[in-house]
């Protein structure tokens, strides 16, 4: 059983380096794009684990895993709501568009079929690009406080959502982003452990 957790974390830290060098080859220090195409790819981990943990449930005429169907919806619901945020600050160019496209459909099969066969490794991995996330969202905060990047005001939706102050800026909004994103690796994880 310990070798079946190693590969499946190996495996997980291996996908993750995969997308994140895509990520960094594409975007370099372009975050407010890399988060905008990142969220699209972001939500699709909780839909797909929600709808099919939902399914598992109606099938098996079971009772149990409420609670797990309502955590990965919220957190696809959480991710689309970040996208909603970069939206505003960043406006992507049709290349972006046609990107975000291309990767959540690729993405989108590829998690399914993963999630179906492992899931625990499919939660591992998501725990991992979690962990990636904070990384860049730590890195784009850095930025805005050392003056590299504008520090613009934070967009109305992100001020509603987080009930920020009328004055709050993208600084602000990034760390309440960045807080979601820390709590979405620390479930993941604990799926992917099992003890949730």
């Amino acid at each position: 059983m310990k070798l079946l957790n190693r590969l499946s974390d190996s495996f997980a830290k291996s996908q993750t380096a995969f997308f994140r060098f895509f990520a960094d080859t594409f975007f370099r220090d372009r975050y407010g794009h890399r988060a905008l195409v990142l969220e699209t790819v972001a939500g699709v981990p909780g839909m797909v684990g929600g709808m099919l943990t939902h399914l598992k449930s109606l099938r098996g005429l079971q009772r149990g895993n409420g609670h797990k169907i309502h955590e990965l919806l919220a957190e696809a619901e959480n991710e689309r709501k970040h996208l909603m945020f970069f939206m505003e600050v960043v406006h992507p160019s049709v290349l972006e568009r046609f990107i975000i496209i291309i990767a959540q459909a690729i993405f989108w099969h590829y998690y399914l079929v993963l999630y179906i066969l492992f899931p625990k490794t499919a939660h591992r991995m998501v725990g991992y690009f979690e962990e990636e996330a904070v990384r860049s969202y730590t890195n784009y905060l850095e930025l805005i406080e050392a003056g590299e990047i504008e520090d613009v005001p934070a967009p109305e939706i992100a001020i509603e959502y987080y009930d920020l102050l009328p004055e709050a800026k993208l600084s602000d909004m990034i760390k309440y982003v960045r807080r979601d994103e820390m709590h979405h690796a620390k479930v993941n994880h604990a799926y992917g452990d099992g003890r949730i």
